[in-house]
């Protein structure tokens, strides 16, 4: 699989991977100050953005399209972050293609099992009829009553496209994503452990990395580092962006 990317900079490489109803565009709030050390891919994972759609996802096929990505820029070995479903792609491409990886970075995530909590938001997205609708706020507004945040609706409509002859599709392959969704709540199951130099960085007003998950992160990767940032959610890189970008560099 061929995996689409945007790239900025020059220099040494260094991949960030997205999270879930995502694409390489998330980044780019971040991209441009990294862009000043390093030369930038960020990814569009399997079924996301511009890249292929497949049947089949799960954490051991991403971390093989991400090796392929490499193989494919030439790349030997470089730093990878990865943001919550992204984070836990970075952490299996860790564990499986150890050599790849200069140095990880995992954005809010564990390598634990997570609840199926995206399950409205897939029922919201699917059952929407998009030819009927004109534009894109309209389709907010039909959004709203399952998915009231008007953030989160505009962020998952950024996977809105047109087909030629007009009408509203989905970019990403939202329905083989929704397909998959257990396989991607599920724990990372590996006898392997990544010795090199990692980095956890967790939202401070986020539940997605816990007390009790420090001693799974430390099993599989004993170097790591877990900080938090007290003023971020979830979305580190976005509610936080200068501090996270500083605390990156200083790791990288």
């Amino acid at each position: 699989m061929q995996l689409h990317f945007r790239e900025l900079g020059q220099g040494e490489p260094l991949v960030l991977l997205h999270g879930l109803f995502g694409s390489a565009d998330n980044w780019f709030g971040v991209a441009p100050g990294l862009a000043e050390k390093f030369h930038v891919f960020a990814l569009d994972l399997r079924n996301h953005g511009r890249s292929p759609h497949h049947p089949e996802m799960d954490y051991p096929l991403m971390a093989a399209d991400v090796d392929q990505f490499f193989a494919a820029q030439k790349i030997g070995c470089a730093p990878v972050v990865g943001h919550s479903m992204g984070g836990k792609v970075a952490m299996r491409f860790a564990l499986d293609f150890s050599a790849r990886v200069k140095k990880l970075v995992v954005v809010d995530m564990a390598p634990r099992a997570y609840p199926r909590v995206h399950d409205p938001i897939f029922a919201a997205l699917l059952a929407l009829d998009l030819p009927q609708f004109q534009s894109r706020q309209q389709i907010e507004v039909a959004l709203a009553p399952e998915i009231p945040s008007l953030n989160l609706r505009r962020f998952l409509l950024k996977n809105l496209g047109r087909d030629p002859q007009g009408e509203f599709i989905w970019k990403m392959n939202l329905r083989g994503v929704a397909e998959n969704y257990s396989r991607l709540g599920e724990v990372l199951k590996t006898g392997r452990q990544f010795a090199g130099p990692a980095l956890f960085i967790r939202g401070g007003k986020s539940d997605y990395i816990s007390t009790a998950d420090e001693l799974d992160i430390r099993r599989l990767f004993p170097a790591a580092e877990i900080q938090s940032i007290p003023t971020a959610a979830h979305w580190v890189h976005a509610d936080a962006p200068e501090e996270f970008l500083t605390r990156l560099l200083d790791f990288l």
